[in-house]
């Protein structure tokens, strides 16, 4: 985890539909510059992030069905998980989800995400 992050409370499990056609327009980090990104951009931006914030252990991006296909895209979805017990296995239940289908360009960023989520 970076120096400076909260720790984090929860575990996300966050889903991107590389399927979906369309394109949001926003930023990948608060203050940055806005991009036009489709479902395959994000998920490759979502990735990055949990890699350069060291969230590998608590964030997990992948591929598959965020829901709303029939709706404008890119979709996201995540679910939330418990943080196990020091000494315990994490286990996949989810303890909570959200989604952005059809409205992920209304997120300040992809880095809002994250960051509202997890901790």
């Amino acid at each position: 985890m970076s120096r400076g992050t909260p720790r984090p409370r929860r575990r996300l499990f966050i889903t991107v539909c590389p399927k979906e056609p369309g394109t949001v327009v926003l930023p990948v980090e608060r203050g940055g510059p806005r991009r036009r990104l489709d479902a395959r951009a994000i998920f490759r931006e979502l990735q990055s992030l949990v890699a350069r914030r060291n969230l590998e252990a608590v964030v997990l991006v992948r591929e598959g069905c965020a829901g709303g296909c029939h709706g404008r895209g890119p979709n996201v979805s995540l679910t939330l998980h418990a943080m196990p017990v020091p000494g315990e296995r994490p286990d996949n239940v989810a303890i909570g989800w959200r989604t952005y289908v059809g409205s992920l360009a209304d997120a300040p960023a992809l880095q809002a995400i994250i960051d509202e989520n997890l901790i």
